[in-house]
């Protein structure tokens, strides 16, 4: 069944995208939708929309200085956007090698890089260093490119020192000094994204303190965020998108929390809607023999998946158990759109999102066709959107 796109549009002037945050993130405005209705308050007492006896997930990924600008001789600016490690293939090994490594990137004026190789001279923590930089082979839109460098530095030092966050293209400017704080979660320590998992900007700790007060538990995973995050649906219809491969980590003291608090779960933000729902279709893989540990776009609609929830996380334990692991690492193509059956999240916090986007679709997969409802909501309410911009925490529409 075709799937259009243009049914999932809605006018957004550029007046109404937040370029830059509220100086007290806790601050922005919460947009409340709960059994068709729609109401609004303030984020810092989001505590009194979250039911007693939940279970906060949250995404704990940090967004790392991605974007490198070399300059060539002749003046030309070389611009390398690292989206991520191909070797080694594992981000905390990658940002933490000394010696050199190689990651998928984006190039800026590609056509000006001609040479194999491109030298930045830097400093850091008083070295002289010079990066090199040499470009690969061409996949898609994308090239590999492998950087060396000697005098012991991580390549995490390198891109602390050096490198630009890449703040979202739609913002329309330049990364700014007070971004480096504010584009990140208050409990932001994995590196590896190059997008911040923006939900959770809104999160302080005097929120995070009222919250425990409440008796509101947290667990956290891992989804390192790509820039495949903006990429657009560019076909009508939206089943002929490719859905953009990204990398998990939970650990299994988290899955053991999901485990006992199903029926309760709230998801902050979409990345980690993703990565919970994923959970449910690794657990199906294992449990038929399948170890790739990757979850197809659209498996979750391949046939009737009668697994419980309880079995699919318990095969994931006992796949831990049984290879000695206390983190279970993935990847998910998942893509959850309108029909898509929830096993894990019964209520998401999460912003504003793009019209045409894949994220739009997750959010009418998850309350129906009132996305309407709580957009128009926020349009006509002075609601700011997207990744600066304010809230809302939704609760599952189950009578879609």
């Amino acid at each position: 069944m075709v799937l259009s796109i243009s049914d999932y549009n809605y006018p957004l002037p550029e007046e109404r995208i937040a370029k830059y945050p509220l100086p007290e993130r806790d601050h922005s405005k919460l947009l409340i939708y709960k059994d068709g209705e729609v109401r609004e308050d303030h984020f810092f007492r989001v505590g009194d929309y979250i039911p007693a006896h939940s279970l906060l997930v949250y995404n704990n990924t940090r967004v790392i200085q991605a974007r490198l600008v070399f300059h060539k001789p002749s003046g030309a600016r070389i611009e390398i956007f690292c989206l991520e490690p191909l070797s080694p293939h594992d981000y905390q090994l990658s940002l933490s090698s000394t010696e050199g490594c190689t990651w998928k990137c984006m190039i800026g004026n590609a056509k000006k890089f001609r040479d194999t190789s491109i030298d930045m001279p830097l400093q850091v923590a008083g070295n002289d260093v010079v990066l090199r930089a040499t470009k690969g082979e061409q996949m898609g839109n994308t090239f590999a490119v492998t950087f060396l460098w000697e005098g012991g530095l991580s390549f995490a030092e390198i891109l602390d020192a050096v490198g630009e966050l890449p703040i979202p293209p739609y913002l329309n400017r330049p990364t700014e000094e007070r971004d480096k704080t504010t584009y990140q979660t208050v409990y932001s320590r994995i590196k590896g994204s190059v997008a911040a998992p923006t939900a959770g900007l809104h999160f302080t700790e005097a929120v995070l303190a009222d919250l425990r007060q409440r008796g509101i538990k947290t667990t956290e995973l891992t989804l390192h965020v790509g820039a495949g995050t903006f990429q657009p649906v560019k076909t009508e219809d939206a089943n002929l998108h490719t859905m953009h491969t990204e990398i998990i980590a939970v650990p299994r003291q988290a899955i053991v929390d999901i485990l006992a608090n199903l029926g309760h779960i709230v998801a902050v933000g979409t990345t980690s809607m993703r990565t919970l729902e994923s959970l449910y279709f690794l657990g199906c893989m294992l449990l038929r023999g399948d170890r790739s540990l990757h979850v197809p776009q659209f498996m979750p609609y391949e046939q009737e998946w009668t697994l419980s929830t309880e079995e699919a996380l318990r095969a994931l334990l006992a796949y831990l158990d049984e290879t000695h692991q206390d983190t279970l690492h993935a990847e998910t193509q998942i893509m959850i759109k309108p029909g898509y059956r929830f096993r894990v999240v019964e209520q998401l916090i999460t912003n504003f999102h793009q019209p045409k986007s894949t994220l739009l679709l997750l959010v009418s997969a998850f309350v129906g066709e009132d996305w309407k409802k709580i957009y128009d909501y926020a349009l006509a309410h002075d609601f700011r959107f997207l990744s600066y911009g304010d809230s809302s925490i939704l609760f599952r529409n189950t009578g879609r």
